[in-house]
């Protein structure tokens, strides 16, 4: 079976969603689990909030569906804006939003089938 979903819808609500959360930050896999080599996240911040600086061993991507993030890996950082798609360093990184803002966080995970 065939699942259809609006990444724009999907940006949209996170990004209200994390407007009224006292975290500043909402999420949702859209794809994969325990059990799947990939997994993708719809990923919302508002402006200012940030990840902090955490590793991802795996293969990762980042598309901006909304806003203005900036990742930093060391003393480099990047900006991205909306439809801009980003090859994550494998390397310790950090994630601000710039804007109020929503990803699609996409991780190669060890899970297999």
């Amino acid at each position: 079976m065939m699942n259809v979903l609006s990444l724009t819808a999907l940006a949209d609500e996170h990004v209200a969603a994390a407007r009224v959360s006292s975290a500043g930050r909402s999420a949702q896999t859209i794809h994969g689990r325990q059990t799947h080599a990939l997994r993708q996240t719809v990923l919302a911040l508002v402006a200012g909030q940030a990840l902090g600086e955490h590793e991802s061993p795996n293969e990762a991507t980042l598309q901006v569906l909304a806003g203005r993030v900036r990742l930093s890996v060391g003393d480099d950082s990047w900006e991205a804006a909306t439809g801009d798609y980003v090859v994550i360093p494998p390397a310790r990184h950090d994630l601000a939003a710039i804007d109020d803002s929503a990803v699609l966080l996409s991780v190669v995970t060890d899970a297999r089938g």
